[in-house]
């Protein structure tokens, strides 16, 4: 128990020495939607679409007309003209405007809320990843001491003649392998430290821990697709897109409504003047042609894309709640059998009585490494999964 200790000390050390504080999921989680280029990006996008959706929600600039004209023959005398107009669309058509743009940047903070989703599992699920990477690099370390130990003692027999050559080079072939896992997992675990230090913006983060997240307690399929549907952005971005549709549609037919001009008109001729209201109005014949019928098409574009979502994501959602279900199951199993066994100090046990040849001592090892770095595998992706279904949660 005590050297499992030094070893898992050690392992840490090694690729954790850079940290200043440990880490845990939820930490991180924090940072990287505080710190993400992408997320700041999509924040200052969606304020930028805020001011743009409000931009034609007022009447048109003021017109100033002056017409100064010469008469002919000389001495007829000059004519003065001057307008000043202020145009407007129908009053309901500013109303409708408005709940336009109102509805657009709804729309824009889903969208938000979709891509922040987006960067912050990715986050999570590289975060998973290193757990897994961490947990395994300690199981790697204690075989790489106890192989090293075991080569010592082989070299120290064989020094005084009372060891097997064969037993040595078993040994050194063990160990290179050994060293070689070691070595590929280190690298993983530096480029997936890497990946997460990029999510973050570019602000270092070096992950040692080995715990995953706590579990939420995980619902029937009906009932968590039921919460994750009516949470999910991007569900209701493609609501949101048909009303905003809808309401292109209502601007559209206000558009059809005359557009008023009022002002004020002077006029000067032959020494006399003249001035008062001036006033007009538009006749909408053709200037929205099909604008009606083109956001009618919209709409139905919009039902549609809402039911292929529908369809899409409800067996999305049912294939990885199966998928959760069945390393569950697996993952028990697993958990049942390793809180038990104790195979490295039974192997260890029965190598020094003899009980067993060198080779049947490395191939039960390996066999046990293998069976031991599955079981680690089937938790990772059982988080995963997880992380999966509560996504939009994040």
């Amino acid at each position: 128990m005590k050297n499992t200790i030094i070893v898992i000390t050690l392992c840490l050390f090694t690729f954790g020495i850079n940290v200043k504080a440990q880490s845990t999921i939820e930490t991180v989680l924090i940072e990287v939607a505080r710190n993400n280029k992408a997320i700041l990006a999509n924040t200052q996008f969606y304020e930028t679409q805020k001011l743009q959706y409000r931009i034609g929600l007022t009447p048109n600039n003021p017109t100033v007309e002056y017409d100064y004209l010469f008469g002919s023959p000389v001495g007829t005398g000059n004519q003065t003209d001057l307008t000043v107009a202020q145009s407007f669309d129908f009053p309901t058509t500013y109303i409708k405007k408005n709940q336009l743009a109102n509805q657009q940047i709804i729309l824009a903070e889903f969208q938000l809320t979709s891509k922040r989703q987006n960067v912050l599992l990715d986050a999570k699920k590289v975060c998973i990843e290193l757990v897994y990477l961490n947990k395994l690099q300690i199981q790697i370390a204690q075989l790489k001491q106890n192989t090293q130990k075991l080569l010592s003692n082989f070299q120290t027999k064989l020094n005084i003649g009372e060891g097997n050559i064969l037993e040595v080079n078993r040994a050194q072939l063990q160990l290179i392998e050994i060293k070689k896992q070691f070595q590929e997992n280190t690298s993983a675990i530096a480029q997936l430290n890497q990946q997460l230090t990029s999510l973050n913006g570019g602000n270092q983060i070096i992950f040692t821990d080995t715990i995953y997240p706590l579990l939420p307690n995980i619902p029937s399929f009906e009932q968590l697709e039921n919460e994750y549907e009516n949470a999910d952005p991007l569900r209701k971005s493609l609501l949101q897109e048909r009303l905003i549709s809808q309401k292109q549609m209502e601007v559209s037919i206000a558009m059809w409504l005359p557009k008023i001009e009022a002002g004020y008109h002077y006029q000067g001729i032959l020494g006399q003047t003249y001035s008062g209201i001036h006033t007009g109005f538009s006749i909408p014949l053709w200037g929205n042609r099909n604008t009606v019928k083109f956001q009618k098409s919209k709409m139905l574009f919009a039902d549609l894309e809402l039911q292929n979502h529908r369809n899409e994501h409800y067996y999305e959602i049912k294939q990885l709640y199966e998928k959760y279900i069945n390393l569950k199951i697996t993952l028990i199993e697993y958990q049942t059998i390793f809180d038990t066994l104790n195979n490295s100090a039974l192997l260890s046990k029965a190598f020094s009585l003899g009980q067993i040849s060198t080779i049947e001592y490395f191939m039960e090892t390996n066999y046990y490494s293998t069976a031991f770095k599955n079981y680690l595998q089937t938790e990772k992706d059982y988080y995963h999964a997880i992380a999966e279904l509560y996504k939009y949660q994040l």
